[in-house]
């Protein structure tokens, strides 16, 4: 197991729900970005490092048909699982570092809440990059959302990247065009707040090397 995914699963399981920083009891920001998209109900949306947040409850009971969760550990995802009950059938759950998933299709979102602002190093974004650009459909949309630079150095003892409106599209720049990105406070259940920049951006058509 690496050290990484050996993290995670700790936190999972010493941590409830509401323990962690990141906890939102509505997904209120990304669930208004994903409305204006107006995507149809069986669009495929993924959710990366979704672990046990809520917006898997909130996209079925948007009526969404289409659901994938990825997370790093499998705890967080047994939870959610747990918590939906027989409604976790109806979404795929898929245990995996980012870093290392391969997916089998592609999706028309991509969603990611604090999960790329771990990544430091320039390999590890330019995979993630990679990744995402070839497994987005033509025009398909992406939210991103990390700390802002006045946002924290570290989240659950790991360092992290901030970004700014203006950095963290830069570097999507190559095989993303940028919608809107904005700063939104966060308060976390220990009543302090956390700055965080949401970008959304559409894909550029993806081109397979050698073409």
């Amino acid at each position: 197991m690496s050290d990484r995914k050996q993290h995670w699963e700790n936190v999972y399981h010493t941590k409830q729900l509401t323990e962690v920083s990141w906890y939102e009891p509505i997904p209120e920001t990304s669930l208004n970005i994903i409305k204006l998209f107006k995507l149809p109900k069986d669009a495929a949306i993924i959710d990366i490092g979704g672990g046990d947040s809520l917006l898997v409850d909130y996209l079925l009971m948007l009526g969404y048909t289409n659901i994938t969760v990825l997370d790093i550990s499998i705890k967080a995802i047994e939870r959610a699982k747990e918590r939906l009950a027989e409604k976790a059938s109806q979404v795929k759950w898929i245990v995996k570092d980012i870093i290392e998933f391969n997916p089998d299709q592609k999706y028309d979102l991509w969603h990611d809440r604090a999960t790329f602002h771990f990544l430091i190093n320039k390999e590890e974004k330019d995979k993630y990059l990679e990744t995402v650009h070839k497994y987005l459909t033509p025009d398909g949309y992406m939210i991103l959302s990390t700390f802002s630079e006045e946002g924290p150095e570290k989240c659950s003892g790991l360092p992290v990247q901030q970004y700014s409106e203006n950095s963290l599209p830069e570097l999507f720049a190559r095989y993303f065009e940028k919608i809107r990105c904005f700063t939104k406070m966060h308060i976390t259940p220990f009543h302090t707040i956390q700055s965080f920049v949401f970008c959304s951006f559409r894909n550029k058509t993806f081109i397979e090397p050698g073409f």
